[in-house]
């Protein structure tokens, strides 16, 4: 999140110095394409830049056209045009340069002094990690603080007539249960992964609790049965359980498994798991709900220490996150 800020920043500091500046955003796009939808960046007429819509020649020919365009005074593309980029040499028309296949639609746009309002807008609710809606179209930007039901749509009629919205703010909430060594490393990594991380530990003054400040907020519980009341159902909701023992994992499956997430995850030996397991299936608890459960959790990479166990970890979540 800190990344989009630096943008718009940037934005707003080159406008307010006199230097005209255009916005390169990723529209839609499927496939291999490298730069994916909501990716973004800004190019001024000093030719400084920041941010990035994937990287590459293709990058590299927009970031070149942004910076020509900047130096015309009357231009077309100032008005808000779209361009479709198509990763493979063989197509007729609009080829990117490069052969990754797949395909990107880009819009670029000088920003205008109408647009700084909202840009100032957005940022505000960025830095206070609210959401909102932001709104792109032909006629420039505009933000209101009321988040859309979908975190991105994109509707094209023609070239000239088309819109976006994206839901701004964190789209995905990582839920950790317990906050010792391994939740302190696994946070340290997940904050650069624009997830909204919210950390639950039952021991008052715990060492690596006190000293986790990646996360966004942490919560001490008196008995992690208030999990049930505290963490809800969400497709953009992931949850990982990795508590000091047995009971209080115990304690927080049994109050966590019977809602929907996107993932659920729970730290632990294959052994500690195959028991826990066992007995859940002799109370009678539904196979299908406990083969939802991602454990043991995490890439089997052979993890030892706390850094390793984060990297399989994340390298499982955003396997779920990317392709469902």
């Amino acid at each position: 999140m800190n990344r989009q800020i630096s943008i718009w920043k940037f934005v707003i500091e080159s406008f307010e110095k006199n230097i005209s500046v255009m916005l390169l955003y990723v529209l839609e796009s499927s496939g291999s394409s490298p730069g994916r939808r909501g990716f973004f960046m800004a190019v001024n007429a000093k030719k400084e830049m920041e941010g990035s819509i994937g990287g590459g020649i293709m990058e590299h020919k927009f970031v070149e056209l942004a910076k020509e365009q900047l130096q015309v005074t009357s231009n077309k593309l100032s008005e808000g045009k779209i361009r479709k980029q198509i990763h493979d040499k063989s197509a007729g028309k609009n080829q990117s340069g490069m052969i990754c296949s797949g395909e990107q639609t880009i819009f670029l746009y000088k920003i205008k002094e109408k647009d700084i309002k909202h840009i100032e807008e957005l940022i505000s609710s960025l830095e206070k990690n609210k959401n909102g809606a932001l709104h792109l179209s032909s006629e420039g930007i505009l933000f209101n603080d009321s988040p859309p039901g979908k975190d991105f749509e994109f509707n094209l009629m023609s070239e000239e007539e088309w819109s976006y919205t994206e839901k701004t703010g964190y789209k995905n909430h990582l839920y950790i249960i317990g906050g010792g060594h391994c939740a302190l490393a696994f946070s340290k990594l997940m904050c650069s992964m624009v997830f909204y991380i919210h950390l639950f530990e039952d021991r008052e003054q715990l060492n690596t609790v006190e000293k986790n400040n990646y996360i966004h907020e942490k919560k001490i519980v008196k008995d992690y049965s208030e999990l049930k009341e505290l963490i809800p159902s969400g497709e953009n909701n992931y949850v990982v359980v990795m508590t000091f023992g047995y009971r209080t994992d115990d304690i927080a499956v049994r109050s966590l498994m019977n809602k929907d997430f996107k993932y659920f995850g729970l730290l632990g030996s294959k052994k500690k798991i195959e028991k826990m397991f066992d007995d859940y299936k002799k109370e009678g608890i539904d196979e299908n709900i406990l083969k939802q459960i991602y454990s043991p959790i995490g890439i089997q990479i052979k993890s030892q220490t706390p850094e390793e166990i984060a990297i399989s970890i994340a390298a499982e979540i955003i396997k779920v996150k990317n392709n469902g």
